[in-house]
């Protein structure tokens, strides 16, 4: 019968360091834009000019 009661204050702990989490996510801007990332896929990557090199900043898309 013990074991119930620390199973329940285990679970309670947890959900609330994941509801801590959640909150925090949001108030940080984790979901602020939610349609971009889904048509990133769709653009246009920008032309290579034939010779000159890309450095590592070029790559990264904001």
């Amino acid at each position: 019968m013990n074991i119930i009661y620390l199973l329940l204050g285990l679970s309670i702990v947890i959900a609330v360091l994941f509801l801590t989490a959640f909150f925090w996510a949001n108030k940080s801007g984790q979901n602020d834009d939610l349609y971009t990332p889904s048509v990133r896929m769709l653009f246009d990557d920008e032309p290579k000019q034939p010779g000159k090199e890309q450095s590592d900043e070029d790559h990264i898309q904001t």
